[in-house]
């Protein structure tokens, strides 16, 4: 087989995504990550089995899924694509006299012996198998067309740094001239040896060291001012992408942000700053590196050729040398990774579970397992020191070699006549300038390859569309009908095989009017609440307000007429006054009311600033019940017409809740209002009650009326009423 592809996950939770974007390459095509991500319904939690397999058909591939014993791989074709320590995948693509070569999205291509392979393929020591998804083209594989693996190039990038080309012109400039200063040093000490020493001419070497003093001042110069336009550039285009990224973000759908972890999108703010360096620092800085290669490869040529052929030859014995031990390194790397990652877990474990640990007398047998992971760390240290020695021994020596061999042969030269001493000084000058250079240029090649993944990521948000497309001429004014109603309404979560979360919804908000939404958890509340914000889209149906399809109405316009209280929402680190009014003009009025209705007036009162307490992630603690309270004055302060409430005062004392509730029942009057809740305070006053089980409408009326029926209703109250059997 040909060299296997190989590309590197952009995200934690695309190593399945990755795997069949790898085997697409390996069969002739080209499809973006981005595309396999949707058809494998991948959501922040990563991607199944079922998921790959219905993409890789919709790609053109025969899918089978299979159970198989490792003495049963070599049966199958390959490559295939396997569950891997039972929360992630790999390609197998290749087994050699007992080796299993694995393509690995997050480590890199390695090969494994039988027993290290099972450990990471079983799922436990009892099961003799591991999940295997086998794949193999249809026709229609080659007859789709395929995607640009750089649809967006460099050149995306480069616009940024277009508005500062006459800065990079000055770079080049310095980089030229400071090149050709440092050509001049060779000469010098030249011309000391053989002049000044040999003609026994004093006043000649002063002159000669003031001129290399001159040389010094102006490289130094040189690099005090590059190194000012570089931060200058550098700053600014890092500001300018992060700037732009932070905007792109901010108008990509929730949908986008349900697919990615945190960690994820904090990547991404990352990766701009590598693809900045990269373009400034490490690029003129090999470019710099290459130049002098170039020159004083040119003058140690012109010296002496003999040595420099000796330097060539022996530049490229180094690099071959450092890169025959990449690939062994690379499988210390997986092992160091596996071992470090159990280590880590292990660990955490211990100390977060101490309490139970105690409770059982577990304690020995918890250290037993921490010291049998020590001892596999330890057994991998010695390899890893083991092959480090060797790869620097051997350098070592090759340089050494290197440089034996110059001073034999220059200083022949010199006994034969053929070099001055002094030419010998500054060929060992020359030789000393160029040896670096090609350990950054090897460097260079690691610097581009990580540049290259940092701006796929960018790329990717770039090429997401936006919650609100600028062409999209919707609607900037909401009707005077302010009812919403569902029509025919089925909506899934994303990722393969999920059953609908609401099934065929038909469902109408009166406008002005209160609705209670109620059911057992997981029948679909928050999610009515979620489609009505337009979080996700509906798989099948419409959403109106009043008679307008309510996705012909700009985001911007229906949130803002939207009061939010939601299960997870934020409190941010500022002040509880700014907590409230969330980047609105400040108006005390309203503000007073807000913190009356949340009955928060108290809790003010008692705050060393008052209303400009920090509170949140850096300032102080509150808790859930205050945080609840800080929602609701921030959702009453909006004055908005719909107001959403799920759980609103889940968490809230009974006394609190009562007085809040009462003071809500004023400030609902006249608005669409929508609440999910469990508890009957809340709910039953409501105009219309709404029961949702397993996604679909079962009852709805009043408090009084679905009690009277004696239905669904009835038995998820009957016990807060005491009303028996």
């Amino acid at each position: 087989m040909k060299s296997f592809p190989f590309y590197e996950q952009q995200d934690q939770m695309d190593c399945g995504a990755t795997c069949l974007r790898m085997i697409s390459k390996c069969f002739g095509r080209s499809i973006g990550i981005q595309r396999i991500r949707k058809l494998s319904s991948m959501t922040d939690s990563g991607v199944n089995m079922l998921g790959l397999s219905e993409a890789a058909e919709k790609l053109g591939f025969r899918s089978l899924g299979l159970r198989l014993t490792i003495e049963q791989l070599p049966e199958i074709s390959l490559p295939c694509i396997l569950h891997w320590k039972q929360n992630h995948f790999v390609i197998l693509y290749r087994i050699k006299n007992n080796r299993y070569f694995i393509a690995d999205p997050g480590i890199g291509k390695v090969n494994l012996s039988e027993k290290e392979f099972t450990d990471n393929w079983y799922p436990d020591n009892d099961q003799r198998y591991g999940l295997v998804l086998i794949l193999s083209p249809r026709p229609e594989f080659y007859s789709q067309q395929g995607d640009d693996d750089n649809a967006m190039k460099w050149k995306t990038i480069l616009l940024y740094f277009y508005e500062y080309r006459k800065l990079f012109v000055q770079l080049i400039l310095g980089v030229i001239i400071g090149s050709s200063l440092q050509l001049v040093t060779p000469f010098l000490t030249q011309s000391v040896v053989d002049i000044g020493i040999n003609t026994n001419n004093l006043n000649f070497i002063y002159l000669v060291l003031i001129a290399q003093l001159m040389l010094f001042i102006g490289q130094s110069s040189i690099t005090f001012i590059r190194s000012w336009i570089l931060l200058h550039i550098s700053t600014r285009i890092n500001i300018s992408i992060l700037t732009d990224l932070l905007i792109k973000l901010m108008k990509l759908p929730m949908e986008f942000f349900s697919t990615k972890t945190t960690g994820d999108i904090m990547q991404r703010m990352q990766d701009q700053e590598r693809i900045e360096t990269f373009l400034t620092s490490s690029t003129l800085n090999t470019l710099f590196s290459f130049v002098n290669l170039v020159v004083f490869g040119i003058v140690l040529a012109f010296y002496h050729l003999g040595i420099f052929v000796v330097f060539a030859a022996s530049s490229v014995l180094y690099t071959g040398w450092i890169l025959l031990f990449m690939k062994r390194r690379r499988e210390l790397d997986y092992r160091n990774f596996t071992i470090a990652s159990d280590n880590q877990t292990n660990v955490v474990e211990i100390v977060s579970s101490i309490q139970e640990i105690k409770l059982n007398n577990f304690e020995r047998q918890k250290r037993w397992s921490w010291e049998n992971i020590q001892a596999r760390l330890f057994r991998f240290k010695v390899k890893s020191l083991a092959l480090s020695q060797y790869q620097e021994s051997g350098a070592m020596a090759i340089e050494q070699l290197k440089n034996i061999l110059i001073i034999f042969i220059s200083a022949r030269a010199v006994i034969d006549g053929e070099l001055s001493l002094g030419t010998m000084m500054a060929i060992q000058y020359i030789v000393g300038m160029v040896s670096n250079p090609i350990q950054q240029l090897l460097g260079f090649i690691h610097y581009y390859q990580d540049a290259k993944i940092s701006l796929e990521r960018i790329n990717e948000i770039y090429q997401e569309p936006d919650e609100e497309p600028a062409e999209n001429d919707l609607l900037t004014q909401l009707p005077h009908d302010r009812s919403i109603t569902f029509k025919s309404v089925i909506f899934r979560y994303p990722g393969a095989g999920n059953e609908p979360v609401l099934s065929d919804i038909d469902l109408v908000f009166p406008g002005g009017k209160t609705t209670a939404i109620v059911g057992m958890s997981g029948s679909g509340k928050t999610t009515v609440l979620k489609l009505i914000l337009r979080f996700f889209m509906p798989e099948k149906g419409e959403l109106y307000v009043g008679n307008i399809k309510q996705k012909n109405i700009s985001f911007s316009t229906w949130r803002n007429d939207c009061g939010v209280v939601m299960q997870d929402g934020f409190i941010f680190a500022d002040t509880i006054e700014n907590n409230i009014i969330v980047g609105k003009e400040p108006d005390r009025e309203r503000l007073e009311l807000a913190l009356k209705i949340a009955n928060l007036t108290e809790f003010i009162d008692e705050q060393p600033f008052g209303l400009k307490t920090r509170i949140g992630i850096a300032g102080k603690g509150i808790s859930q019940g205050q945080r609840q309270r800080i929602l609701i004055a921030r959702a009453v302060y909006k004055d908005p017409h719909y107001i959403i409430l799920d759980e609103a005062t889940n968490s809230l004392d009974a006394k609190n809740e009562r007085i809040i509730i009462e003071n809500l029942k004023n400030f609902f009057e006249n608005r669409t209002v929508i609440i999910v809740a469990h508890r009957l305070s809340t709910v039953s006053y409501a105009d219309n009650i709404v029961v949702l089980s397993n996604g679909r409408v079962i009852e709805q009326g009043t408090h009084q009326d679905l009690v009277n029926k004696r239905g669904q209703y009835y038995n998820l109250v009957r016990n807060q009423l005491e009303l028996g059997n």
